[in-house]
């Protein structure tokens, strides 16, 4: 099976004397979960910048799939003025929400508010379903299930485990049991 996403010999750092990476290559296929797991200030949002093509690496080279990404603040996921369904159908389709919304524990009318009008942990599994819906080949995961209680965040991850035969997932999580219980790998940093 091919990658999804391979980086090879990766190196950046804010400041040319420190580098968060030096010559780090990995790569993703679809079925695989990889968890990242560090401390703060380890590089983790870092590194999924750099996949992202938000930052430039020093060196080294990122080959990335279609990708849809999750961030830790939900929040600053969507715009504060638009109702959550008019932000998913602009990027997606919205013909398997059904399914989504009931594995997400979410209400169709949640996503006729505005983002403000909804919980954190709402919100943030709104921003999972937005993702899902865009039929990614990778889906990039920041702290995706921090703002959801335990049994919540279990239904989550069992419907993006579940997924897995459609994409291959990157996990950033502070969240070492969780990394233990989801991932095919752990990359600590």
């Amino acid at each position: 099976m091919s990658n999804i996403l391979e980086v090879k010999n990766l190196s950046f750092g804010y400041k040319k004397d420190f580098l968060l990476f030096n010559d780090l290559s990995d790569s993703l296929k679809k079925g695989e979960i990889k968890a990242i797991v560090g401390a703060s200030g380890a590089g983790k949002s870092t590194l999924f910048e750099l996949i992202l093509k938000n930052l430039k690496p020093l060196s080294g080279t990122v080959e990335c799939a279609s990708a849809s990404e999750v961030y830790q603040d939900p929040y600053s996921s969507f715009h504060p003025s638009y109702s959550l369904l008019n932000q998913i159908e602009d990027v997606a389709s919205t013909d398997a929400i059904q399914g989504y919304l009931n594995s997400l524990n979410l209400d169709y009318g949640l996503l006729l508010k505005l983002p403000h009008e909804l919980s954190g942990g709402q919100l943030q599994r709104a921003s999972i379903l937005r993702a899902m819906l865009m039929k990614p080949e990778i889906l990039i995961l920041d702290e995706p299930t921090s703002a959801l209680d335990n049994v919540i965040q279990l239904e989550v991850m069992n419907m993006l485990i579940n997924s897995l035969g459609e994409m291959g997932m990157l996990l950033i999580t502070h969240d070492l049991e969780l990394a233990r219980w989801c991932a095919d790998e752990i990359i600590m940093l």
